[in-house]
């Protein structure tokens, strides 16, 4: 009875000291406390990062370069293989146009010659083609009309000359051109002409004139100068030197013509 009563009791005991035991555990628990952020204002800490996958860079496409734009030094362009550039708006950068070969070449001309006695007025017309053999130099053939007026003067007059006689001449010529200042427009010009020309004569007495034919060679040439009037288009006048200054002459001394030209195409 008494072992049952002391295990009760004993029983009781613990049970009372129970809670005490429980509050004494949990007081020497540890606690972790928050931590505070104690680094100098802006400093964060670093996150890990998750690593990606680099990216290829995408590879620049150059723009063409526009109409006209200089090129880097030693590129030759496709208007220039060998890579020799000039000034825009200069001679040298235009470009090329191509040589017209043939072109109408005819002229106008007048000459006057007097020696005292006999004076001499001539009207010709000589159209011709040209055919330029290089950019300077052209030849051609033409045709060649001309009127002659001669004049007598008093005392021809009184000895039984009428006081003038006019002829008509027709023939053939070859001529030749060399352009000597392209820029400016000077050039040389020679000809070479054989005309059946009329002439005034006297008859076998020597007391009545009268009108000879016959085959006249005349050379000439001189110089001229050119003015453009367009692609195509030149007019010329020029100052020529008559290689034949003798009786059979039917230009007269000097000759001075006015031509025109036209290109071919």
């Amino acid at each position: 009875m008494k072992r049952i009563l002391m295990l009760t009791a004993l029983s009781g005991a613990l049970l009372g000291l129970a809670p005490t035991a429980q509050a004494q555990t949990d007081t020497t628990r540890t606690t972790v406390k928050p931590q505070l952020n104690t680094a100098p204002p802006g400093t964060t800490t670093p996150r890990p990062t998750q690593t990606q996958p680099a990216e290829r860079p995408a590879v620049p496409v150059p723009a063409p370069p526009p109409v006209n734009a200089p090129l880097p030094p030693g590129q030759p362009s496709t208007n220039s293989p060998s890579g020799l550039e000039f000034p825009a708006g200069s001679r040298a950068s235009e470009q090329p146009k191509p040589l017209r070969k043939f072109f109408l070449y005819s002229n106008f001309g007048l000459g006057y010659n007097s020696n005292g006695d006999v004076s001499q007025f001539n009207l010709s017309l000589a159209p011709a083609i040209g055919y330029r053999v290089t950019e300077r130099f052209a030849i051609g053939p033409g045709i060649s009309y001309s009127y002659t007026n001669y004049g007598f003067s008093q005392f021809l007059q009184q000895n039984g000359y009428p006081k003038n006689i006019s002829s008509n001449n027709l023939g053939g010529k070859l001529f030749a051109q060399y352009i000597v200042l392209q820029d400016i427009g000077i050039f040389l010009h020679a000809e070479y002409e054989v005309t059946r020309a009329e002439y005034p004569d006297v008859d076998a007495s020597g007391t009545q004139l009268i009108t000879r034919s016959t085959v006249v060679q005349t050379p000439l040439a001189g110089a001229g100068y050119r003015q453009r009037l367009g692609d195509r288009a030149a007019a010329d006048i020029s100052l020529l030197y008559n290689f034949n200054d003798g009786i059979n002459d039917i230009y007269g001394q000097p000759v001075i013509r006015f031509s025109f030209l036209f290109d071919l195409k």
